[in-house]
């Protein structure tokens, strides 16, 4: 594998640190400005708001830029936002600097897929695009416990200073590392981009994602409770499980990769599934502590087996414009993320007990297996030579050339 895929997750480290820090910095930060912790909550949303409208946005105005730039620059504005929320005097400068931050996620998470799966041969590129995802993961084991102990210890603005420096080791990371012939502009433009997203496979994938992940943050948004309420963990123990889920998520992430560039759709429909069993099952492992313990690693596990799949069949879906549709995909996994909190919230709400968002989860994990199997079905009836698999010639004149 390319070692300019180091630099793609060095990037992704501090993306994942700063999109996670907040909710553990919540009460410090509440204290510091003198707001709710419920205001102080309004900051998670900002950030998610900034990569919903920045992944489309972003990645169709740098249509045609040179990919290599485009990502340079994207570090950039991740850099100037999180020195924003340093400095930020009052709740709401801190809220629009936390939108900033957000701005750049998604499109930095879909250029960088265009950029990891050009680099590599196409037997391999669902393991380059879980690879760029590794720095996100591991941001869960350590970059989000090591900064939120930072953020308690020297004060929240120190750490988001911390996530600054991440920034610029990953900038000067990608100039060093990231070849320019690997990073030429896409072909189409903008309006080649736009066009290529009016195709039902496309938001079918799309919508794959909402459903699959969406099964993951109904359950996981809500896990602490289960931890405390239900297995009787302390809640001094949380962060140590919340590691564990970390673990989980990294040796998914990796193992989807790989699998999937043997059969992207086996990979896609076996991690949808597991996820099935697993948020099925929430209610009994969720009855001892050993079990509970399990039970987090596995849904780590579970739910990231289908984060490469998924990237790389949204980028197959719409091959005249990998970058605004990886871009998009991104944008789909916080609206999941969004989605997913509020219906097991609901679950809640509705007095089904502490492990209800879990079996809520489930359900959408049924949905997403539902909405992939529709798009096989799509595809089967437009006879797609590729279904099934990774992409080859679809990611075209940009992979061919690099192997000629």
């Amino acid at each position: 594998m390319p070692l300019a895929l180091l630099a793609l997750a060095v990037g992704a480290f501090g993306i994942g640190t700063t999109e996670f820090v907040m909710m553990g910095l919540l009460p410090d930060v509440a204290g510091d400005l003198h707001i709710s912790i419920p205001a102080a909550g309004h900051l998670v949303s900002a950030y998610a708001l900034g990569v919903v409208i920045g992944a489309p946005l972003l990645a169709a105005v740098t249509a045609r830029m040179s990919r290599r730039t485009v990502l340079i620059a994207l570090m950039a504005l991740f850099v100037v936002g999180n020195a924003l929320s340093a400095f930020a005097p009052g709740n709401g400068s801190l809220l629009a600097a936390r939108f900033v931050s957000g701005l750049p996620h998604g499109a930095f998470f879909g250029v960088g897929a265009v950029v990891a799966t050009n680099m590599v041969p196409p037997e391999r590129k669902a393991r380059s695009v879980s690879l760029m995802f590794l720095g996100l993961t591991v941001a869960n084991i350590a970059g989000v416990p090591v900064a939120t102990l930072v953020g308690q210890h020297l004060g929240w603005r120190a750490t988001f200073l911390g996530v600054s420096v991440i920034g610029l080791a990953a900038i000067a990371s990608l100039a060093a590392l990231i070849p320019h012939d690997h990073t030429h502009a896409s072909a189409n433009g903008l309006r080649g981009e736009l066009a290529a997203l009016r195709s039902l496979p496309v938001w079918l994938a799309l919508g794959t994602t909402v459903a699959g992940f969406g099964a993951l943050f109904a359950a996981y948004s809500y896990v602490t409770p289960m931890l405390t309420d239900s297995a009787g963990f302390a809640e001094a123990d949380v962060t140590v499980l919340l590691a564990l889920f970390g673990v989980g998520a990294t040796a998914g992430n990796l193992l989807g990769g790989r699998l999937a560039d043997h059969s992207l759709r086996g990979t896609l429909f076996g991690g949808l599934a597991a996820l099935v069993v697993v948020l099925g099952l929430f209610p009994l492992l969720m009855r001892a502590e050993w079990s509970a313990a399990v039970a987090v690693a596995l849904l780590g596990m579970a739910a990231f087996i289908t984060g490469s799949p998924l990237q790389l069949m949204v980028m197959e879906k719409a091959a005249a414009a990998p970058s605004l549709a990886s871009s998009a995909n991104q944008a789909a996994f916080n609206l999941a993320n969004a989605g997913g909190a509020w219906i097991g919230g609901l679950a809640l709400a509705a007095g089904f007990g502490a492990t209800s968002p879990a079996l809520a989860g489930a359900a959408l994990a049924v949905l997403g297996v539902g909405v992939a199997a529709v798009a096989y079905a799509v595809d089967r009836r437009r006879e797609t030579p590729s279904a099934g698999r990774v992409v080859t010639s679809h990611l075209p004149e940009e992979s061919g050339a690099l192997h000629r």
